[in-house]
């Protein structure tokens, strides 16, 4: 197996052939045009960020519907599947596997698949395509369209499968710490999942319906086994979309939760500090009255009168307290 990834500047990705007496068998630069032009089915995956690739498909796949060339350079792409005579346009997007970067930013996949080639572009790494050419390259890889088709299906959906039950175990000990008691910390987590939600069931339910477009606009060369696997990535994707609806109504309900316990807080506080001022306000006037430096203050020249004072200040308090629990203010 050949792990040596091509450089992101490279335009020719990957490019090999699939059937026939040299399948599995590297093309060159040179020989990729004329064999996707021959009955040998090719496969070429280009870079869809290298300037020189929309010449590239212009100057060796005229031969292709104006409408495909679009398809397969425009920037702003959409997960669909388009049938254009016995060829199809399928536009899917696979987890963002580079270091640094949002998984849930999914990359894009475009590509034109007929009988006899296979024309594939994206602007940053996708671990599928990347799956398949190893296989290729050990002799095990697709031998036609048709499974080539369903392999990039099925590894799309690998890794997303898998970053999902990563996200849904983080979401389940989020959810546990929150209801054994959250803090402000948590709100920026709670947030940061639900906007991964937002973002992943953007691209996946148009994926869902892409494939289902697809299965039920099959060509003829699309096999009857691949045709049934393809209804399972199908039915995996349609789970992952409600899953996806499910955790969103379950991260709005931790949310409310987290906002719950963070004003029940806030009122506790809010409370003691309201009792405490009940209590010191009338404190605070008598000092205040008793502090005053006028003729005739009453007891200024006995000598105990600090201490009756003080006393008749904590008799004060204790009345407060009685009366307040009386309230059941406290």
């Amino acid at each position: 197996m050949n792990d040596i990834i091509p450089h992101p500047d490279t335009l020719l990705q990957r490019a090999y052939i699939l059937n026939g007496p040299d399948r599995c068998q590297a093309m060159s630069p040179a020989d990729a045009p004329r064999v996707l032009q021959s009955e040998t089915l090719g496969w070429v995956h280009l870079s869809a960020g290298h300037a020189e690739t929309p010449g590239w498909i212009v100057d060796n796949l005229s031969y292709l519907d104006e409408s495909i060339v679009d398809a397969l350079v425009t920037e702003e792409t959409r997960p669909r599947v388009t049938r254009v005579g016995d060829g199809l346009i399928v536009i899917l997007r696979g987890i963002n596997t580079i270091d640094g970067e949002a998984p849930e930013d999914m990359v894009a996949v475009r590509l034109w698949i007929d009988p006899n080639r296979i024309i594939s572009l994206s602007r940053r790494r996708v671990r599928a395509v990347e799956d398949i050419a190893h296989m290729i390259e050990s002799g095990q890889g697709p031998e036609d369209a048709s499974e080539f088709l369903r392999l990039l299906s099925e590894r799309l959906n690998v890794r997303i499968e898998a970053f999902w039950r990563d996200f849904d175990d983080t979401a389940d000990a989020l959810e546990e710490q929150v209801l054994e008691g959250g803090n402000k910390a948590m709100r920026q987590q709670v947030a940061d999942l639900r906007r991964q939600t937002v973002v992943l069931r953007r691209y996946l339910q148009p994926q869902r319906d892409a494939v289902r477009h697809l299965l039920q606009s099959a060509p003829d060369w699309i096999q009857e086994d691949d045709h049934r696997q393809m209804g399972e990535e199908l039915d995996a994707l349609q789970r992952l979309v409600e899953d996806i609806d499910a955790m969103r109504d379950r991260l709005a309900l931790v949310r409310d939760e987290l906002s719950g316990q963070l004003s029940d807080t806030l009122n506790q506080n809010m409370y003691l500090i309201s009792i405490l001022s009940a209590v010191f306000l009338p404190l605070g006037f008598l000092t205040g009255l008793f502090g005053i430096n006028l003729a005739g203050m009453p007891g200024a020249a006995h000598e105990a009168a600090f201490w009756i004072f003080t006393a008749s200040l904590a008799v004060l308090v204790a009345v407060q307290i009685v009366v307040f629990r009386k309230l059941r203010w406290i």
